[in-house]
């Protein structure tokens, strides 16, 4: 009953003088305001990033040959498919090209490649086919396009089985590729797929300097990048002559940055909280200044030293949590109007978030208003009641 009776008071001291309490507030509403938005977008940032680069592929090593005068040929990438941590090898090539069809030109990218780069990059057409081994193997004049590139050249009409001219040659189109985001990395829309052979003898180059391989599974692919560190090492003289690039070891690194990135923000905005709650702690030292009679006669007429102490300390919480609230409710707003301006990035505010904010600004009533309940609640009964 006398901890119901505190909880009445203190909420009645705090909405007695509701402009005092609010700017009381202000501190713990700045501060987690600050922690949620900044943490909130750090997140919401990285989930988009790794997002886009997991499409890259996330159980995929990228190699690529540096050196000029070097080259692969075809089969000796059987040696590679032949080891138990590789499943599938994908060489491939790219140039720039203007692709032409029915007086319409594109500015492309042309990708030479072969069957099993569809199977890696899990490419969707809308119609046709992708290229196959035969494809290859007789260096056909055959194409799949871009979803941007098709729409250019042959708008709303189907480009199946229609003529392109790329790099003075015609070629037949096979297929069409699905549209995709057009902020997404790795983005085919612009693209053009041809023979990996076919590319290899119109832009003028033997052998193979680029190629992507996948592991039968996640925990397999550094089994697999070494694998590809030993073959390359067999056939060139130096590290420098080409570069391993694997995906899961840069996700790795984004997540350890960003993580890092939204601990030293949230600390930098959790600044503002310790700002308010000194705030908070002053406010409540004039209240106790204000309530010296008040603290006196409860005293007299029989008040502990520790009901005195749970009253304002429960002041103290509420105002503290008030703002807490406020803060997050101003967040949620925040990030919903960012989301009608920004649509490449959803932001949210995880629940973990909003716990840590709101357990944060409750600790800072908690701490800051120790003092002042402490010093209301040693007041002298005598000296309280003669306080004018």
């Amino acid at each position: 009953m006398k901890f119901r009776q505190s909880v009445k008071m203190a909420i009645s001291a705090v909405f007695s003088n509701k402009m005092r309490s609010f700017l009381t507030m202000l501190g713990i509403i700045i501060g987690v305001l600050s922690v949620t938005l900044l943490i909130s977008i750090v997140q919401s940032g990285t989930g988009t990033i790794t997002d886009a680069m997991s499409t890259l592929g996330g159980d995929q090593v990228t190699v690529s040959i540096t050196e000029g005068e070097k080259r692969l040929l075809y089969f000796e990438l059987d040696e590679l498919k032949a080891n138990e941590a590789v499943n599938i090898i994908a060489p491939y090539m790219s140039g720039k090209g203007v692709a032409k069809a029915g007086g319409k030109s594109k500015d492309v990218t042309v990708y030479g490649v072969t069957k099993e780069y569809d199977a890696i990059n899990n490419l969707t057409l809308t119609g046709g086919r992708f290229l196959s081994e035969l494809d290859r193997e007789y260096r056909l004049n055959v194409c799949v396009l871009g979803a941007e590139v098709a729409e250019e050249l042959f708008g709303r009409e189907s480009a199946l089985d229609r003529t392109v001219r790329i790099q003075g040659k015609d070629f037949r189109v096979i297929g069409v590729l699905e549209e995709e985001d057009e902020y997404a990395m790795n983005s085919t829309n612009r693209r053009v797929f041809i023979p990996l052979t076919t590319a290899q003898r119109i832009f003028k180059q033997t052998g193979i300097t680029n190629f992507i391989l996948t592991a039968d599974n996640k925990a397999a692919l550094r089994t697999a990048q070494t694998a590809v560190a030993d073959f390359l090492d067999n056939k060139f003289s130096e590290d420098s002559d080409y570069t391993i690039i694997n995906m899961a070891e840069i996700l790795d690194i984004m997540g350890t940055v960003m993580n890092t990135l939204s601990l030293m923000l949230g600390g930098i905005a959790g600044i503002s909280l310790l700002v308010g709650g000194i705030g908070i702690m002053n406010i409540m030292l004039v209240s106790v200044t204000e309530r010296t009679r008040e603290i006196g006669i409860r005293k007299a007429i029989g008040a502990q030293r520790s009901d005195i102490t749970i009253q304002f300390m429960i002041e103290s919480i509420f105002i503290s949590l008030m703002g807490g609230v406020i803060g997050m409710l101003l967040s949620i707003v925040t990030l919903k109007v960012l989301n009608h301006f920004v649509t490449e990035v959803t932001f949210v505010i995880s629940p973990s978030v909003a716990m840590l904010a709101l357990s944060f600004s409750i600790a800072v009533g908690l701490i800051f208003g120790i003092y002042p309940a402490s010093k209301a609640a040693k007041l002298s009964p005598i000296n309280a009641l003669r306080y004018e």
